[in-house]
């Protein structure tokens, strides 16, 4: 008991003083918050002294500020103002001098207009006296006149016509002398230049013609080969001719086939593709069928290459690709037995060396010899003549005007345009004359033209026919009285249908009719 008594009296004890010492806490905190509060407003009073004084301060710096700027801008305004009265003084001064300057000029134009009225009138003066002795002149030089011709016995008017036809006439004599002079003199220069070019241009030009034949002969190395050929029941050479298109001829010809067809493309690939065969020994369809395919591309490659080769040796430059596939297919196509790329190389040669003499362009004449006939490799596809399939072609592929006026005018479809023209058509000519260029004879060719006369004048109306452009044109003159317009169109059909009939001739033949007529009357 005594002990929780003690405990208590303990714990009284020490809440006791805790509250005491809690008592003494708050009152050194109060007399602390008032010491503080006091030192604060101390302080407090004397920033405002000090805000106050430098409020002061800082207002008088700004009114000594203000004061220097004001007077700063009064002594700029100053210079500023005596600167432009400076100025207005000069103006001033310039504006006088030009005033004076004008006064003395104004002076001087009333002096020069006082003197110009002077000259006016003095010329006025002199224009009155000029006129009366021109009409005092005009009236002497009437009279003289009158008295020139009462002593010719002709006036002005006519002796002056009679002076002029005697001076025309002349001058035209004269002028027909000195014409004709110059006309024979150019004819006899022209013609030795002519022949002298010619000569030179054929010299240079030696080329060989071999004349072609349809068929062509394949060696074997024994007549058993034949056999193969041939095949069980002529498999082998019934396929050979329907992949090819050629004719194989196996005859008692020794040790040799004869090939036959009028395409000589064809008739090449077909002989490559026997050549092949015999070497290899293996015949067979299949085996045809992979060796005539190789032999294709064989002669296309060979066809490019010879076009190729022709550019090359001419220097021509830049053809379309159809034009150099056509080209290369010329060096199978012959016309009367002559090969139609050498020829065209030939003309092509000719022409660059007459150009050359006489001054033209030779790359131009030579593009156009080697051009003139390209429509002649143009493959049975195509209809119409060479000319028209080469003109066509040339001008799709965009050939520059000379090489399609030269393809026209080398057969007399359009008149020659240019000098290479010309030239190009003389290089022709000769290229297909000379001799052993062409198989056809020359008795040959004159019975053809000698046929189509005949076929032409074995119609009623028919006056007169001609033979031209080495036999492509048939010229028909007609009887105006006995054939009408009508009938024109019906004479000439009939007369071309009877040509296709009768004659073997290698591209066309045209046939014009020509039917005149005159209206003929008399002034009694």
């Amino acid at each position: 008991m005594d002990v929780i008594v003690a405990l208590i009296a303990g714990a009284t004890g020490v809440v006791v003083g805790w509250a005491v010492s809690l008592l003494l806490v708050r009152r050194f905190e109060l007399g602390r918050m008032k010491e503080l509060r006091t030192s604060a407003g101390a302080e407090a009073e004397k920033i405002i002294e000090g805000a106050r004084a430098d409020a002061d301060n800082i207002r008088r710096s700004a009114e000594l500020q203000a004061k220097e700027e004001v007077l700063r801008a009064k002594e700029s305004w100053e210079k500023e103002l005596a600167k432009r009265r400076g100025e207005i003084e000069r103006t001033e001064r310039r504006l006088d001098d030009r005033e004076s300057m004008l006064d003395r000029k104004y002076t001087l134009l009333d002096q020069k207009h006082d003197g110009l009225e002077k000259r006016e009138a003095e010329l006025e003066e002199r224009e009155q006296r000029a006129e009366a002795s021109a009409a005092r002149y005009e009236n002497l030089l009437t009279e003289q006149h009158r008295k020139l011709e009462q002593v010719a016995g002709m006036s002005a008017k006519q002796a002056k016509q009679e002076l002029i036809r005697t001076m025309e006439e002349e001058a035209r004599a004269e002028a027909a002398q000195r014409v004709r002079r110059i006309k024979e003199e150019a004819t006899r220069n022209a013609e030795r230049e002519a022949r002298n070019i010619v000569a030179m241009a054929i010299e240079k030009i030696a080329a060989d013609h071999a004349a072609e034949a349809t068929v062509s002969v394949v060696p074997l190395p024994n007549d058993e080969m034949k056999g193969r050929i041939i095949g069980r029941e002529g498999r082998n050479i019934r396929a050979f001719e329907n992949l090819t298109g050629v004719d194989v001829i196996v005859d008692d010809t020794p040790e040799a086939v004869i090939l036959s067809a009028f395409d000589p493309v064809r008739r090449e690939i077909a002989r490559l593709a026997m050549e092949k065969l015999v070497a290899d020994g293996r015949i067979h369809p299949g085996r045809i069928e992979e060796v005539i395919e190789k032999a294709k591309k064989e002669v296309e490659q060979s066809m490019q290459e010879a076009a190729e080769e022709a550019c090359y040796n001419l220097g021509i430059h830049g053809l379309h690709h159809q034009i150099m596939e056509t080209l290369g297919r010329m060096k199978y196509r012959t016309s009367y037995g002559q090969n139609q790329l050498e020829h065209s190389k030939e003309v092509a040669h000719l022409a660059g060396q007459m150009a050359a003499e006489l001054g033209l362009d030779v790359q131009v004449a030579k593009r156009m010899g080697l051009l003139h006939d390209i429509g002649k490799g143009m493959t049975h596809e195509h209809e119409g003549t060479h000319v028209e399939l080469g003109y066509e072609l040339c001008k799709r592929c965009a050939e520059p005007d000379q090489v399609l006026n030269a393809i026209r005018a080398h057969h007399g479809e359009e008149p020659a345009r240019y000098a290479e023209t010309f030239v190009l058509t003389a290089a022709d000519a000769i290229s297909g004359a000379r001799p052993g260029a062409r198989r056809e004879s020359f008795e040959a060719y004159v019975k053809r033209l000698e046929k189509l006369e005949e076929i032409a004048r074995s119609y009623d109306g028919v006056a007169k026919c001609f033979a031209i452009q080495a036999g492509r044109e048939v010229r028909v003159m007609v009887t105006p009285e006995a054939v009408s317009d009508e009938e024109m169109a019906e004479l000439s059909e009939k007369t071309a249908r009877r040509i296709e009939q009768e004659l073997q001739y290698p591209g066309q033949i045209k046939v014009v009719v020509v039917r005149e007529t005159r209206a003929v009357d008399f002034a009694r």
